[in-house]
Parts: C-alpha cells; structure tokens; sequence
C-alpha cells in the first residue's frame, strides 16, 4: 500500500512521456516525474521514493527526503504567510501547510517553530501544527527509568523546558539541571530520571547514579593528562565553569572526584585538582 507522507518502496511499473509511474505490491500506483527518475531505473527495478501530494493534490513521489515525515516533530522555518496559514520549508518544492487554527501563537515568516507533520483526513493533504501536546502520549508504557532517549526540545516554562521524547511523550528537563544554553528545536540525547504517577516524564541529559561516576571519572583523569595533571576546578568551583570544562553538573563532578579522591588517584586542594 502507497503511504502519503511516508518513504515508500515501490516497483518501476511503467515509463510514460511525463515520467515513470510507480507501483506497490497491490497494483496502486504513483508518479515519479522525469525530472527526479534516475538514467539506471528499468521497469522492474524497485526504488525508494517519498510520496506526498503536488499542487493539484494528486499524489505524486519524489526521490528527495524532506526535513519531516508524517507522524513525526520538526523544527521548520515559516517562508510565506497568507489568508489560510503559514507554509514551511520542509526540504521539497511543495511548502508544508499550517492552518490558522493549527498554529498555537501567530506564525512569522523567517521563524522557526518545532511541529508535527500528519495527515488530514478531511481533505487527504499532510499538514502540520504548532500544538504540540495534543499530538504527544500520555501514558510511557514503554519507557523505564535510567533509559537512554531522544529529546527535542520545544518549549520554556517556569520549571524549565519541555521536551519531545522519542518522537512520542512529553518530558521535562529541570531549569535547574540545565548547564548549557538549550533552545526550542535542540535535538539532544537523554535519559529518563523519573516517571512520575501523573505518567510525565523528567529527564536528564546527564546518566543517574554509579552509572554516571565511572565514565565521568575518567572523563576527569583524561583531562587531567591532557592538561599536565593539574585543573583549577574543585568541590567550590562554579558549576557554569565546570560544566564547560566537562560537560557535566557540579553535582556529577563531586560524585567523581570523590570517586577518584577516595581511589586516590587525584588530590584536591583550594587551587584545584592534581593526579596524585
């Protein structure tokens, strides 16, 4: 079956004077214009074609990937604004269309805003929105606590920044546990801290517990090396300033240099740290 929005493997059925139609396994087919059908393509061969509809919404395959795909989150730029809606760039000729209604603040062409790609069912066109969280799960059955995630990151509040966990759940990164400037559209590796009995998600960006020590100790004692033994960072150490030495948290560095200072690999004074 022919899936809009999707990247689809599909059979060369047919060459015609406009370009190559294209089948599936139950005989549905789909154009591949001649501007995008490669010279080595022979009837018989199966290619891998993103379908999407044209501007006369007929269905119709490319061989460029766009930026999104149906049923996923992006982070788009606006390039017009008209009476109906915005249109992004999504990477293909046809700009991806939001509704008015599908916008949660008023879009602006030049801006990016972080959406989801999904398919119309009144009209059959794919379309996006900026309402993020009725599009996200609520209930992360398949996720446990200390798992490694894929986050993006889509919008500040008072506690911090919401995140886009596994293309699926809201999650919640702490403003507290922030060491690094994190913006609307960052894509980042986490971990999941906590889910709560409301069935949200905390996450982290850093690994919990013992886990965590061991490589970061490491991390630690290879600077130290690179840096003739010697580190003007301790327990009194800012955490902006150990944070852009190690990427890691001041709470994460103590554990560490506790670790080592307890294996007594490294001595700690006022100035700093030394490899012992």
């Amino acid at each position: 079956m022919i899936r809009i929005g999707t990247m689809n493997r599909l059979r060369a059925e047919r060459d015609t004077s406009v370009g190559v139609f294209l089948e599936d396994e139950r005989g549905n087919d789909v154009l591949l214009p001649n501007k995008y059908v490669p010279e080595t393509l022979r009837e018989g061969d199966f290619i891998d074609v993103f379908v999407y509809t044209d501007s006369e919404d007929r269905p119709v395959a490319t061989l460029r990937e766009p930026y999104i795909q149906r049923d996923e989150f992006g982070f788009l730029e606006v390039v017009s604004v008209t009476s109906v809606g915005a249109f992004l760039d999504w990477g293909l000729e046809k700009d991806l269309f939001v509704p008015h209604k599908e916008q949660s603040i008023p879009m602006q062409v030049g801006r990016r805003y972080v959406v989801y790609c999904y398919l119309d069912r009144d009209t059959d066109r794919l379309v996006a929105s900026s309402r993020i969280n009725r599009f996200l799960d609520d209930r992360a059955d398949d996720l446990e606590e200390g798992q490694e995630v894929d986050l993006l990151a889509y919008e500040h509040t008072d506690l911090g920044l919401n995140v886009i966990v596994n293309n699926q759940y809201r999650g919640l990164l702490y403003k507290n546990e922030l060491f690094r400037p994190v913006s609307p559209g960052d894509r980042l590796t986490g971990y999941v801290k906590r889910i709560r009995e409301d069935n949200r998600i905390d996450v982290s960006l850093q690994r919990q517990g013992y886990e965590n020590i061991e490589p970061n100790a490491q991390r630690i004692l290879d600077t130290l090396q690179a840096n003739n033994g010697f580190l003007p960072l301790n327990d009194d150490s800012a955490p902006e300033a150990i944070y852009k030495t190690f990427e890691m948290s001041k709470k994460t560095f103590k554990k560490a240099i506790g670790t080592l200072y307890r294996e007594r690999r490294v001595i700690i004074k006022d100035e700093g740290i030394f490899l012992a």
